[in-house]
């Protein structure tokens, strides 16, 4: 059963309560990351639930959107190859493929053979790609900082850098070198 209680009340299990617990019940294990890392899980969720509600409202799912935003910050011309789309997406090749094939069936990218005569295939925005893009980010931004808005923009960036200092932190310690910038 999912954690789900009204929203306009905290959760009835604040991580603090969860960490008491634990080392109520299992003295000596470390529970020091339970208040970071169980605030994080929750928050992720919600903004994921948040940000699916957003684009299913605006007809598009996130792997077009993760897709077709790539693509729209590369710039003019909009184009970036398959496998720099993988590093960028933090996704399998093989997702992509199925995410490019999907894309184009729809009309929002092409897809071609790379001039320079390597294998490597090129991704590129259509006009009805940039269209949706356009349409589809100032939603997705405008509701995201709507969510931030009770922090102060020094509280933003405080965060901001934390988290990055952690992200990097926790993606070396991983392995994940991918997951970090």
């Amino acid at each position: 059963m999912a954690d789900t209680y009204p929203l306009d009340t905290p959760s009835p299990y604040p991580a603090a309560e969860i960490a008491r617990a634990w080392q109520r019940e299992r003295p000596g294990t470390p529970t020091d990351s339970i208040e970071i890392v169980t605030p994080l899980w929750r928050l992720a969720k919600l903004f994921a639930d948040d940000r699916r509600r957003v684009l299913a409202d605006a007809g598009v799912d996130p792997a077009t959107l993760d897709l077709l935003s790539v693509l729209r910050r590369a710039g003019a011309p909009y184009e970036v190859s398959t496998r720099e789309l993988s590093r960028r997406t933090l996704v399998t090749a093989g997702a992509i493929s199925q995410r490019v094939a999907r894309a184009e069936d729809a009309g929002l990218v092409t897809r071609r053979t790379a001039d320079d005569g390597s294998r490597a295939v090129v991704v590129t925005l259509t006009a009805a790609g940039h269209d949706l893009i356009e349409r589809t980010v100032d939603q997705v931004l405008t509701r995201e900082s709507e969510l931030v808005a009770s922090l102060s923009p020094t509280g933003r960036a405080q965060l901001a850098a934390q988290l990055q200092e952690l992200l990097d932190e926790v993606a070396k310690r991983t392995g994940n070198l991918r997951h970090g910038v």
